[in-house]
C-alpha cells in the first residue's frame, strides 16, 4: 500500500500559487518546476508495513498541514544570537537562514577572491547559464523528497570555490528554526568546488525558542573537482517538534577528497539521506557520523555509495546511543561497479542502547561486480561493558559518571576523526554535556534541548 496524498496538498498549493512562486524565484529556478510536478503528482509513497517500514515514513513527515511562505514574507527572528551561538568556538565566515530565508553576512565581502557565498535566486538571476548547468544535475529528481523540494524552493545557498583557491577558513550556515504556526521551510544549497580547490562547511540546525511542529526540507549538491578536497560538518540540535527531511547528493571528480559527518545530538524527527557517486580515479570519501537519542527522537541515517571507476577509496562509520524510548535507523549500501578494480570501501555501523524501550534498525549492504577489491561492512547492537561499568563503580565512580564516561568513549573515533580545527574539542564538549544531561542550551544559543541520556 502506498499513499500520495500528502504530496498532493503541496502540488495543488504549487498548482494554484504558480505565478507567485515563479516570480519570487529566478527562471533558472523555475524551469525545473514542471518536470518536479509530475514526479510529485505520479510518484507513490512507501507506506508502514512496505520493505523500509523502520525508515522515517515520508508519508508521517509530509502528513501535516504546514505553511510555506511562498509570498517570501519577512521572518522575523534574533537573527544575531546565532552570531553567539555557542557550537563553535572559531572563526567563521557565516550564512544564516531563518526558516527558508537567507541572511547573508557582512563578513562574506572579506572572503578571497574567487570564493562566492550568494543567495541561490541572486545568483541564478545574475548568472542564468551557469546556475543551469549546475544546479539539479546532482539531485536525482525520481525522489519524492527530491522532487517535492525542487517543485517549491525559491531561494537557496550558492558555495562556488573556483579552481585552485583554498579556504583558510571555514564557511558556516546556522539554520533557525522560528514561527507560531507549523511550518516548513525549504532549503536548498549548491556546492560547487572546482579543480585543486579546497575549503570546509560547518552547518548548524537549531530551534529559535519555543516553536510548534516544523519542517524543514533540505537538499544539498555537491560537485567536488578534480583534485578538490571538501569537508561537510553538519550539527544537529533542535527541539523535539523540529522535524528534518535532508538528502545530500554528491559528485566525486578524479583525485578528489570528502569528508562528510553528520552528528545529531537533539531534534524530533530526522531523516538524512547520503547518495555519493565516485566519479573519477584516485578518490577518496568518508562518510559517517554520530547520533545522540532520547525521550523519543528518530534518528534515521542512509547511505548510498557508487564507485564507479578504479583505484579509489572510502569509508563509512555511523554510531548511535539511544535511550529511553528512541530509536534509530541505519540503512547503507556500497556498490562497486564492473571495472572498478583496486577498490578499497569499508562500512561500520555501532550501536548502544541503553535502555529496554530503545530501538535500532540496521541495514548494512554490498554489491561487487568485480574482483580484485578490498570491501567489508558490519554491523553491532549492544548494551553497556557491563563489566567495565562493574570496575568503575568498584573504584568509587557513581553509575551516572561511569555510564557517561563509557558513551563518551564510544564515541571517541568518530570526533577524532574530524579535520576541522577547533571542532574536536567542541564536540567533545557537547557530546558530554548531552550524555551527562547538562546545559539545557548551546552556549548563548536559544536552541531547546532534550532530555539527557540515562
Amino acid at each position: 500500500m502506498s499513499d500520495t496524498r500528502h504530496l498532493t496538498q503541496y502540488a495543488e498549493l504549487y498548482s494554484g500559487n504558480a505565478a507567485t512562486i515563479d516570480a519570487n524565484s529566478a527562471p533558472a529556478l523555475n524551469r525545473l518546476r514542471p518536470e518536479a510536478l509530475r514526479v510529485v503528482n505520479s510518484v507513490l509513497l512507501p507506506a508502514r508495513g512496505q520493505e523500509d517500514y523502520e525508515r522515517t515514513s515520508l508519508p508521517e513527515m509530509f502528513a501535516p498541514d504546514y505553511g510555506v511562505n511562498i509570498n517570501r514574507l519577512n521572518v522575523t527572528a534574533d537573527v544575531a544570537a546565532a552570531f553567539h551561538c555557542g557550537v563553535p568556538s572559531m572563526s567563521t565566515s557565516l550564512v544564516v537562514t531563518v526558516n527558508d530565508t537567507v541572511h547573508l553576512s557582512k563578513g562574506l565581502d572579506r572572503l578571497p577572491e574567487g570564493v562566492t557565498v550568494e543567495s541561490l535566486r541572486g545568483a541564478a538571476l545574475a548568472n542564468p547559464e551557469w546556475i543551469a548547468s549546475v544546479y539539479a544535475t546532482v539531485a536525482d529528481m525520481s525522489h519524492p523528497e527530491v522532487a517535492l523540494n525542487t517543485l517549491l524552493a525559491q531561494d537557496g545557498i550558492l558555495i562556488h570555490i573556483s579552481r585552485g583557491v583554498k579556504l583558510s577558513k571555514p564557511l558556516q550556515i546556522v539554520n533557525l528554526m522560528t514561527g507560531t504556526t507549523p511550518v516548513m521551510a525549504v532549503r536548498r544549497v549548491l556546492i560547487v568546488v572546482d579543480e585543486d580547490a579546497e575549503g570546509q562547511l560547518l552547518v548548524c540546525d537549531h530551534s529559535s525558542g519555543e516553536v510548534p511542529q516544523s519542517l524543514a526540507s533540505v537538499v544539498t549538491e555537491v560537485i567536488v573537482g578534480r583534485n578538490a578536497r571538501f569537508d561537510i560538518y553538519d550539527i544537529e540540535e533542535s527541539a523535539s517538534t523540529s522535524n528534518r527531511c535532508a538528502a545530500t547528493f554528491v559528485r566525486q571528480m578524479g583525485g578528489s577528497s570528502l569528508h562528510i559527518d553528520s552528528i545529531t545530538l537533539t531534534n524530533g524527527a530526522t531523516r538524512n539521506d547520503f547518495h555519493l557517486k565516485v566519479d573519477g580515479e584516485h578518490c577518496h570519501t568518508f562518510v559517517g557520523g554520530m547520533a545522540i537519542g532520547s525521550g523519543r527522537q528518530h534518528i534515521d541515517n542512509h547511505t548510498s555509495l557508487v564507485h564507479a571507476f578504479p583505484r579509489c577509496t572510502s569509508r563509512q562509520l555511523f554510531k548511535y546511543v539511544l535511550s529511553d524510548d528512541s530509536d534509530g535507523a541505519f540503512e547503507g549500501s556500497i556498490y562497486v561497479a564492473p571495472g572498478a578494480v583496486h577498490t578499497e570501501s569499508y562500512q561500520n555501523n555501532r550501536n548502544i542502547l541503553a535502555s529496554v524501550g530503545a530501538r535500532m534498525h540496521s541495514k548494512p549492504q554490498l554489491e561487487i561486480y568485480c574482483d580484485d577489491v578490498k570491501c567489508s561492512h558490519g554491523s553491532a547492537t549492544g548494551q553497556l561493558d557491563q563489566e567495565a561499568l562493574f570496575y568503575m563503580r568498584s573504584r568509587g565512580i557513581p553509575e551516572r559518571e561511569a555510564r557517561t564516561m563509557l558513551m563518551q568513549a564510544f564515541m571517541a573515533d568518530v570526533i577524532d576523526g574530524v579535520r576541522m580545527d577547533g571542532l574536536n574539542d567542541r564536540l567533545r564538549h557537547l557530546v558530554e554535556r548531552r550524555l551527562s544531561g547538562g546545559a539545557d542550551k548551546c552556549g548563548d544559543c536559544p536552541a531547546s534541548c532534550q532530555t539527557p541520556v540515562k
